[in-house]
């Protein structure tokens, strides 16, 4: 056979072939690193996500970014949690100690009934304000895996800590208080 009895284009029609899956990956790689679905992770070091919730019993609302130049302790919990009535006593006695001093702490709660979350605030005592996220939009925008958890933010807004799992806060004390009479 001659370079003449070849059918024309055959060696056309492969270079296209792989030019056009060449494109297609490249396509698929852009879209998968540029994808914005995918979360950055919420941890250490970053900035606390913002957010507004409404308050136990009409309370009001409490948005983390109007408590810059605070230290803030943000707690997800659940009524239905035993790790959670645990560790409230605690964090009760935390919050009436430093509370004074310009520390913040919000319990928000994942429960879909606030008459549940009224009842069990009553029954325990707690005076520290209690967030409502039935719809647990902001735990996720926390990534929580489980309750309770907590992640401590400084006064610029940063994340200084993750706890998973109940705490006894009275030993978190000195850190918080040292960090509340540390400059802006």
């Amino acid at each position: 056979m001659t370079g003449s009895d070849s059918q024309p284009g055959g060696g056309d029609s492969l270079l296209s072939w792989l030019l056009g899956l060449l494109i297609l990956a490249a396509a698929i790689g852009l879209i998968w690193i540029g994808d914005s679905r995918v979360p950055s992770p919420v941890g250490r070091g970053g900035g606390a996500p913002d957010f507004d919730l409404q308050l136990l019993s009409d309370e009001g609302r409490f948005v983390l970014s109007e408590k810059r130049g605070k230290v803030v302790l943000v707690n997800f919990w659940a009524t239905w949690c035993k790790p959670c009535e645990e560790e409230m006593p605690s964090m009760e006695r935390l919050y009436r100690e430093l509370a004074p001093e310009g520390f913040e702490l919000v319990a928000v709660s994942v429960d879909q009934d606030p008459a549940d979350v009224a009842r069990f605030r009553e029954r325990m005592g707690v005076s520290f304000p209690i967030a409502l996220d039935p719809s647990q939009e902001v735990s996720g925008l926390y990534q929580t895996q489980g309750f309770p958890e907590s992640l401590l933010v400084d006064k610029q807004g940063r994340i200084l800590e993750r706890y998973v799992g109940p705490r006894e806060w009275s030993l978190y004390a000195p850190r918080i208080r040292s960090l509340i009479s540390q400059g802006s």
